[in-house]
């Protein structure tokens, strides 16, 4: 990997990066540090990050990803009310897997979304990336879903939307905003590794 070009693209990005920019990126670094933690800040963080971004996207006509920052937003409202009020007398909502059923709705959501995004942005839009917008759109959707109800396989989504996010956003002219989603890369994969763990010492407690 040529390091000068990726430091470059930092410059870059750094130079040309807004104030909302910023304060979005930093938000949104450490909504994903809360998230690795498993600590309720993830969504405060992630709100203020989410809120900038729909209009960053707006401006840079990424309406797919407009949206989802949206739904980032009511979702987040939502992990944050799971999150704060566990069921089945635990102190807190645990970590755990995807049953088949839970797998398959998470395949058919994905999906699904896909497929009426690419419609919607292909033909009632001026979208010029209407595939990679859809994609990544459509795997955030199911991460986010995921992630509020504290399943480990909310990082396998997030990993896929992190490495297509990367190009895109290149692409766009968000340099800063590319080499974000690299890091979250890494952290996405951080994260896989911690919620495994958890996982598994959770089904020893409870079994």
């Amino acid at each position: 990997m040529d390091l000068q070009w990726i430091w470059e693209g930092i410059q870059e990005g750094v130079a040309e990066m807004s104030w909302l920019e910023a304060i979005a990126v930093f938000f949104g670094i450490a909504s994903v540090f809360y998230s690795i933690k498993k600590n309720i800040l993830v969504f405060p963080t992630g709100m203020i990050s989410t809120l900038i971004y729909v209009y960053i996207c707006l401006k840079y006509k990424l309406y797919a990803d407009m949206g989802i920052n949206a739904y980032y937003f009511s979702m987040s409202i939502y992990g944050w009310y799971l999150w704060s009020r566990p069921s089945n007398g635990k102190p807190e909502l645990p970590v755990t897997w995807l049953d088949k059923k839970g797998i398959a709705t998470s395949v058919i959501l994905f999906l699904g979304s896909y497929i009426i995004l690419f419609i919607v942005l292909a033909n009632f839009t001026d979208s010029d990336v209407p595939y990679w917008d859809s994609f990544t759109t459509a795997s955030a959707f199911v991460g986010m879903w995921l992630m509020a109800k504290k399943k480990v396989e909310n990082w396998i989504a997030w990993i896929i939307t992190d490495i297509v996010s990367v190009p895109l956003y290149f692409y766009k002219g968000l340099m800063l905003t590319s080499f974000q989603f690299l890091f979250f890369t890494v952290l996405a994969i951080i994260g896989l590794m911690e919620w495994i763990r958890t996982a598994r010492v959770k089904q020893e407690v409870y079994a």
